[in-house]
């Protein structure tokens, strides 16, 4: 009979350590990557964890008590495991294992105050968040630069997967997982090379050869035309100083006759004759 009622005792207390383990996490919310934006409304206190962290092994029952006192302090309390959500650490930038955030209405704030009971619950209740500055809206996990970087973190976790399988189910090598994603980085950097250039060109083509060449023809004939007509004014300058030549040979012989003397005055006089244009400066 005793031994009836001790194994009664025990039953009872298992079923009660269940229940309570039930209700703290229900009072602890499970968020992912499908339900994060929850935390974008109401006041929040999330917790980011993995399963291997010591510490974060420390803090789970201190954390499920502040999640019993949720409704006495008018806040939600959750947590995300960051090796099941890893798009989830890169878009809050994760660093160190256990990171607290404390979300209010899209604005978050890192707590980094101590981890014990006493403290996280003055934290909530005298508002000392206030004094914390939120993180800028460059950083913010709402911003598409890090949804961005969320993307990279879960493209992460699919690769460290494949290099698992590599090596544990086709007994690859090391070297030989790492040679096979070399080879698959280097073929998409091509294709995404060629579909860029492709996007260029489309967005700005390029000029049609035609009009290249009548631009230069263009530029030919015209630097022609200038050439020519310096060659014209020097040969018209050197005709002038043949003219001067001529004259001043003609006026150191001395001129007996009349008719020479007179032949000058009729030359400059008539209106046939030609006369000197001013020379260009060189």
């Amino acid at each position: 009979m005793f031994r009836l009622g001790k194994l009664i005792l025990i039953c009872l207390t298992c079923i009660i350590a269940t229940t309570n383990s039930a209700t703290s996490r229900k009072n602890v919310e499970e968020l992912n990557e499908d339900n994060w934006n929850r935390m974008l409304t109401g006041e929040w206190m999330v917790e980011f964890f993995a399963p291997w962290c010591p510490a974060c092994k420390d803090l789970e029952p201190i954390w499920s008590d502040l999640g019993d006192r949720k409704r006495e302090l008018g806040i939600n309390v959750g947590k995300v495991d960051v090796t099941d959500s890893p798009g989830l650490s890169g878009r809050f930038m994760v660093t160190a294992l256990p990171t607290i955030y404390h979300v209010k209405d899209g604005l978050f704030r890192q707590y980094k105050s101590p981890r014990d009971r006493d403290s996280l619950v003055n934290f909530v209740r005298s508002k000392t968040w206030i004094k914390v500055q939120p993180i800028s809206s460059w950083k913010s996990p709402t911003s598409i630069q890090m949804s961005i970087i969320s993307q990279f973190f879960k493209m992460s976790q699919v690769l460290r997967a494949i290099h698992t399988k590599l090596m544990e189910d086709f007994g690859l090598p090391t070297w030989g997982s790492y040679l096979i994603f070399a080879i698959a980085t280097i073929i998409i950097g091509a294709i995404l090379g060629l579909l860029i250039v492709c996007v260029i060109d489309f967005i700005y083509p390029p000029k049609p050869a035609k009009s290249q060449n009548y631009s230069r023809k263009g530029k030919e004939t015209g630097e022609r035309k200038d050439k020519n007509s310096d060659d014209e004014d020097f040969i018209e300058n050197v005709k002038d100083d043949l003219v001067d030549e001529e004259g001043s040979e003609s006026g150191k012989e001395p001129e007996k006759s009349e008719k020479s003397e007179k032949a000058p005055e009729a030359s400059a006089s008539s209106p046939n004759a030609r006369k000197r244009k001013p020379r260009k400066d060189d």
